[in-house]
């Protein structure tokens, strides 16, 4: 009876034996992740933003002196030179004002002569001549503000362009200041997109730039930059306006959507700009990280990096102290794995291998 508890007792601790050896075989299997090489991000395409064509010049035009409005001479849409007539107020009053300051001024400006010539002969005092000196410039003066009051009065494109809307018709009265017509300029119009903080930092770095349409394809325009708000709008986010330089291909109009593209330099004396999958990117106690995988060890080791930007093809734009070009490290499985753990990386796509999952 001792006897078969015996080898009963050792059977079950055969089995247990067993059944724990075969556990630490599945616990020691390494898990599968895929990995992918880390690039130059200066050999990644450049970077890419929505953009929006605005004209060279957009203005609201408007008379300097109140009035009805006599006439309009354009329409909208209508095609103007700079310098052309597009409206006018009705301009009786001013002429009236002007007539009769007219007639003053001839009045002031003989009698001024008079005494500027009788003091030259020393027949009056140096006080009346002072006086008709002093008057003769006020008369001057005042008559020169109502021609140009009167001038006013007509309305001239300031430059080479299309009418936008109108704003007034006639008969209408128009206060001085308020806009009456909007003219856009016919020229090479410009390219207006929006850079977030990490792209704005890199601004000195931007080299090139272009955009493409989409109604105009095979067609690259290069742009010249302009200028870049120093602050931040609501949307935390800078506007950068760039100039379309003319060229031998279709001009693009106004309102008309683009994507603009950047290309940038390395920052000398700064660290080098790298790129790796977005997926690769483990955001944990505050700090970013990604798992570079040693294929002498088989193991993966953590390294911290600082993200920088997003790209619109997948990649994340970082740059770190322990990580370079060249290095492997872990694009999907990274939620699974820990700083120093034994992996497989997944096999490469082959013929017979479609998809890399075998």
């Amino acid at each position: 009876m001792k006897t078969n508890i015996t080898y009963w007792l050792a059977a079950a601790a055969g089995c247990l034996l067993a059944a724990c050896t075969e556990k630490s075989a599945r616990t020691a299997e390494p898990v599968t992740v895929k990995v992918e090489k880390v690039i130059a991000a200066d050999a990644l395409s450049v970077l890419e933003y929505p953009g929006k064509v605005k004209a060279a010049q957009d203005i609201s035009l408007s008379f300097k002196v109140s009035g009805t409005l006599q006439k309009m001479f354009v329409e909208e849409g209508d095609h103007v030179r700079a310098g052309q007539l597009l409206a006018q107020l009705d301009a009786t009053d001013y002429q009236v004002q002007l007539d009769a300051t007219e007639a003053e001024y001839q009045q002031v400006k003989a009698d001024a002569e008079r005494v500027i010539s009788l003091f030259q002969e020393d027949a009056v005092t140096a006080s009346a001549h002072d006086k008709a000196t002093y008057g003769l410039r006020q008369i001057t003066a005042k008559r020169q503000h109502h021609q140009d009051q009167l001038a006013y009065t007509r309305l001239y494109a300031p430059f080479d362009g299309y009418v936008q809307k109108r704003l007034f018709e006639p008969h209408e009265t128009v206060g001085a200041g308020m806009p009456v017509l909007s003219v856009i300029s016919s020229g090479w119009p410009e390219v207006e997109i929006s850079l977030p903080a990490a792209d704005y930092v890199r601004r000195a770095s931007f080299e090139t730039y272009q955009c493409t349409f989409g109604i105009y394809p095979g067609h690259t325009y290069t742009l010249k930059p302009l200028s870049i708000t120093p602050k931040a709008n609501a949307n935390q986010l800078y506007v950068m306006r760039l100039q379309v330089v003319k060229a031998d291909q279709p001009q693009p109009s106004a309102g008309m959507n683009t994507l603009v593209t950047i290309g940038c330099r390395a920052d000398n004396g700064q660290l080098p700009h790298l790129a790796v999958p977005s997926q690769a990117l483990l955001h944990k106690d505050n700090a970013t990280w990604v798992f570079v995988y040693n294929a002498d060890e088989g193991k993966v080791h953590a390294r911290e990096v600082r993200l920088q930007a997003l790209t619109t093809d997948g990649k994340a734009i970082v740059c770190s102290e322990q990580l370079k070009a060249g290095d492997r490290v872990v694009a999907a499985g990274i939620h699974t794995i820990q700083d120093g753990e034994t992996v497989q990386p997944l096999a490469p796509e082959t013929p017979t291998n479609v998809g890399g999952l075998l």
